[in-house]
C-alpha cells in the first residue's frame, strides 16, 4: 500500500498542496481554492495511507472536520514549533513541502483537536472572556480620564449608573468629558451583555457529564468550571499531570549543561544543581489564571490552607508557596476527574457485562 504525506499552506482564498511519496519525493503539486468540496475531491484521488498537516489558524477547525474523514492521520501543527519554515526562500509552496516534509521525519508538534461535543461551550466561553476584557478596558480608560487630572477615582463608585452625572460635572475640559460620556455609554452596554453571556456559559456548562465532579472540587466556582470544560475537555488528553503543569503555565523550566563527568575513571552523573529559568511561558492564559484564583482563595481556606502555612513556617516565599499550592491544585483536579471517569467507566462495563450475560440467560432459559 503506498504512503504519502500531505503538506497544505492554507490561506483566505486557495490552499497550496504538497504531495510526498514514502521515499519523500515529491509526486503531486496543486493550487486548489479554499472550499471543503475542493479538499474533499483532492484527497479522494489519493490511494493509501494519507497523512496530512497543516498550521494552527482560523481555518483549522473546519478543515480538521473535513481531513480526517479522508486521511489516515491529520497533524493540526504549532507554527512556533516549524523552525525549518524560517530557513531559506519562503513562498506558499516552498512552505507546503517542508510541511510534508516535517511531517513525513515525525517533527512536528501537533495542537489538540478534539470532538465537537464541546464546540457551543467553547464558543460561550469565548464570548464571556472577549466581554470581560472590553469591560474591564472601557473601565480602565475611564479611570485614566480623571487621574490624568489628579481627581481622585478610588473604589467603584465611579462606575455606578446614578452617580454618573455627579462624576462628569467633575470634569471641566469638554472634550475629556464628552469622552468619559461615551465610555460610560459603552460600560453601560457592556454589562448587560457581560451577564446574559455569563449565563448562557454557565446553563451550556451544566449539562457536561464532568460539571458536577468538578464543581464537587474546592475553590472552583460555575465561571471557572465552565472555563475548564471548554478548554481542556478531556483529561486524557495528557499523560500525567506533569504534561498538565506545562499546559496551564505552572511547569518550572531548567538548564543544565555538563550532566555528565568522570571521577576516579568512572563516568558519573555530576551533581551540579539544576539551574531555574522561571515558569514555562508557552501555555493557556486564561487557564493559569483559573489556578492562580484557585490557589489564592485555598491558601486562606479550605484544604490547602494547613499545607500552605507549613511552607511559609519553613521558611519558603509566600510566592512560592502560592505557585506551589497552584500546582497541587492543579493536579488534584486532574486527578479527580481521571479517576471518577474511570470508575465511571468500569461501573458502565460491568452494567453491560451484567446486561449481556442477562440477556443471555434468559436466551437459555427460553430454549
Amino acid at each position: 500500500m503506498k504512503t504519502y504525506y500531505v503538506g497544505m499552506d492554507v490561506h483566505r482564498a486557495s490552499i497550496v498542496i504538497v504531495v510526498l511519496n514514502g521515499a519523500g519525493k515529491v509526486v503531486m503539486q496543486s493550487v486548489i481554492e479554499t472550499g471543503a468540496e475542493r479538499v474533499r475531491g483532492y484527497l479522494k484521488q489519493l490511494r493509501g495511507k494519507v497523512y496530512v498537516t497543516f498550521e494552527e489558524g482560523t481555518q483549522a477547525n473546519w478543515l480538521h472536520e473535513v481531513v480526517r474523514l479522508l486521511a489516515t492521520e491529520v497533524v493540526v501543527c504549532d507554527p512556533r514549533h516549524n523552525k525549518l519554515l524560517q530557513s531559506g526562500n519562503k513562498n506558499d509552496r516552498v512552505d507546503a513541502q517542508k510541511l510534508a516534509e516535517l511531517l513525513r521525519n515525525g517533527a512536528l508538534k501537533a495542537v489538540y483537536h478534539g470532538d465537537n461535543g464541546m464546540r457551543t461551550l467553547k464558543e460561550f466561553v469565548r464570548s464571556y472572556d472577549c466581554l470581560v476584557s472590553d469591560t474591564t478596558r472601557v473601565m480602565n480608560r475611564l479611570k485614566a480620564i480623571y487621574r490624568g487630572r489628579a481627581i481622585g477615582c478610588a473604589g467603584h463608585d465611579i462606575y455606578r449608573q446614578d452617580l454618573r452625572e455627579q462624576w462628569l460635572e467633575k470634569l471641566t475640559e469638554r472634550g475629556a468629558k464628552q469622552r468619559a460620556s461615551c465610555l460610560y455609554q459603552q460600560l453601560a452596554a457592556l454589562k448587560p451583555l457581560r451577564h446574559e453571556a455569563k449565563r448562557m456559559m454557565v446553563k451550556e456548562a451544566r449539562r457536561q457529564p464532568a460539571y458536577p465532579w468538578l464543581m464537587s472540587m474546592p475553590q472552583l466556582g460555575s465561571v471557572s468550571v465552565a472555563q475548564l470544560l471548554a478548554i481542556v475537555g478531556t483529561p486524557h488528553r495528557f499523560r500525567s499531570k506533569r504534561q498538565f503543569w506545562t499546559y496551564i503555565g505552572l511547569a518550572v523550566v531548567t538548564r543544565t549543561t555538563a550532566d555528565h563527568e568522570v571521577v576516579n575513571g568512572v563516568l558519573r552523573r555530576s551533581k551540579r544543581p539544576v539551574s531555574t529559568r522561571g515558569l514555562n511561558r508557552n501555555h493557556n492564559h486564561l487557564l493559569k489564571r483559573v489556578f492562580k484564583n484557585a490557589a489564592k482563595g485555598a491558601c486562606h481556606g479550605g484544604p490547602f490552607k494547613t499545607a500552605y502555612e507549613l511552607r511559609v513556617a519553613q521558611g519558603m516565599v509566600p510566592s512560592l508557596a502560592r505557585l506551589n499550592c497552584s500546582a497541587t491544585v492543579g493536579g488534584y483536579h486532574f486527578s479527580g476527574v481521571e479517576t471518577r471517569r474511570a470508575v465511571q467507566s468500569r461501573k458502565d462495563e460491568t452494567a453491560g457485562g451484567l446486561s449481556s450475560n442477562l440477556q443471555s440467560s434468559r436466551g437459555e432459559f427460553d430454549e
